[in-house]
């Protein structure tokens, strides 16, 4: 089963169960992944490759995560939650978020194939650590994880 089928059953899932949160974010995934269809419709393709549509699931969890925290800086606790809560929802599309301890055994490989040193060296352990865990931890652990470890 495709993305866009099992978004497809869930919308249809969510308007029976009159469950309004989660029909609308999956609403908003389905658009999202319509638009980039059409945008490609151009280049010879119709449909979005099974990496484009997971392109698609990482760019809208991440703007619900900034949402969420930007909400949270205002004070403006209601709003928060229902991106948190939207968040959840497109998390069940993603693959399970790595742990810390997995995250830190694949930026030490990193380090240790690249050679990097020190925090100047960061731009070469960053673009593969990001390929190694794409969609599977947030950018921001990535980044504290290398920063940290390259400074000790």
């Amino acid at each position: 089963m495709t993305l866009k089928d099992r978004i497809s059953e869930d919308i249809k899932t969510a308007m029976k169960a009159k469950d309004k949160i989660r029909l609308e974010t999956v609403r908003s995934i389905k658009k999202v992944l319509i638009e980039k269809e059409s945008d490609i419709r151009g280049t010879g393709r119709d449909t979005l490759t099974e990496s484009e549509e997971f392109d698609v699931l990482v760019q809208q969890a991440k703007q619900r995560r900034d949402s969420v925290e930007q909400y949270r800086n205002a004070n403006r606790n209601d709003l928060a939650d229902k991106e948190a809560e939207e968040l959840a929802i497109i998390e069940t599309y993603l693959p399970q978020q790595l742990t810390e301890d997995e995250l830190s055994a694949i930026v030490d490989a990193i380090i240790a194939k690249t050679g990097a040193s020190s925090p100047k060296d960061m731009g070469q352990v960053m673009g593969p650590a990001m390929q190694a865990v794409k969609g599977r931890a947030d950018g921001k652990a990535v980044q504290g994880m290398v920063k940290a470890k390259l400074s000790s």
